[in-house]
């Protein structure tokens, strides 16, 4: 099982609220005085006991070539996003606390990922490369440390290049601002409505998703095939898709927008629940709802697919 199963029992509360970083608590001392505990601290990006460290975020293969990769299970958060022709290319944010030993197999960075990743503090970004004219503006970048070229990458003789290229993540990670609240909530309880759904699945032009709940969590298919990796929780967030700026000479270059608002399907527990999520400026969290209300997500790791 993975992280997400971690909390057991025992993190089920007598009372369904949100779990908060730290939470503090009164009560009457011996002397009639207020004595104030704390809480223990909560993750921010699974909302598992444990604050979470630094944050690192690494550009991911996700080409049949690719596949299986290497350390996604580790990472709180797995993001999926459109590239050239219509593929999918993977996000995969760890927390420093919570590290494989590698992941891979790494590939270059798009426009898309400084935006998506302004709202964290400053993490480091691991990637194999950019196009010309994005790569500067990604190492000056004030909203990301970019990593990319250090002797913490290396070269698997088990594949064929690009699809073996692949990071050391600790001395990376250490470069990561420490993990902030982006927006997450979570709570053990399963919230109210929704529909039961045992399966789900998201497309972008030449690529597909699918989750199937298995009774403790969610395993992942892709491009109609099964894989190792599982989450807790899986968010289908639709988004604006435009050409970059940033062109190939290969052709067009797609652009998820990940500041704005727009409708996203959530799972979790084997329930699916028709939600929206908004973030109105690259600086802000991403909240999403479910009837005008906050939907926690299950503690735990969470995949996002970015669905035009």
């Amino acid at each position: 099982m993975g992280r997400g199963r971690a909390l057991g029992t025992g993190a089920v509360g007598a009372a369904a609220v949100a779990l908060v970083l730290v939470a503090g608590c009164t009560g009457a001392d011996g002397g009639g005085g207020a004595a104030r505990t704390s809480a223990p601290a909560r993750s921010y990006l699974t909302g598992e006991p444990g604050a979470a460290g630094h944050v690192l975020a690494v550009k991911i293969d996700n080409v049949p070539a690719a596949r299986p990769q290497t350390g996604l299970n580790d990472a709180a958060l797995v993001y999926a996003i459109e590239v050239e022709g219509g593929l999918s290319r993977l996000m995969a944010v760890f927390d420093s606390k919570h590290l494989p030993a590698a992941v891979g197999p790494v590939r270059s960075a798009r426009e898309t990922d400084p935006q998506l990743l302004a709202e964290y503090d400053h993490p480091a970004l691991a990637f194999s490369g950019a196009q010309s004219m994005l790569l500067p503006v990604l190492k000056k970048s004030t909203e990301l440390t970019a990593v990319t070229g250090t002797k913490d990458f290396y070269r698997s003789h088990d594949r064929s290049a690009p699809h073996n290229e692949y990071l050391r993540p600790a001395k990376p990670a250490a470069k990561g601002g420490t993990a902030k609240d982006i927006g997450l909530r979570f709570e053990a309880a399963t919230p109210a409505g929704g529909t039961a759904a045992t399966t789900a699945s998201a497309r972008m032009p030449a690529a597909r998703f699918s989750f199937t709940w298995n009774g403790t969590q969610y395993r992942v298919a892709m491009d109609g095939k099964t894989s190792p990796w599982t989450a807790d929780n899986v968010i289908v967030q639709h988004v604006q898709v435009k050409e970059s700026d940033y062109h190939s000479r290969t052709g067009y270059v797609p652009y998820s927008q990940t500041v704005g608002h727009g409708s996203a399907l959530i799972l979790r527990n084997g329930r699916s629940y028709a939600a929206a999520w908004d973030r109105p400026s690259p600086a802000s969290g991403t909240t999403y709802t479910f009837q005008g209300r906050t939907l926690p997500l299950h503690p735990g790791r969470t995949w996002i697919v970015l669905a035009p």
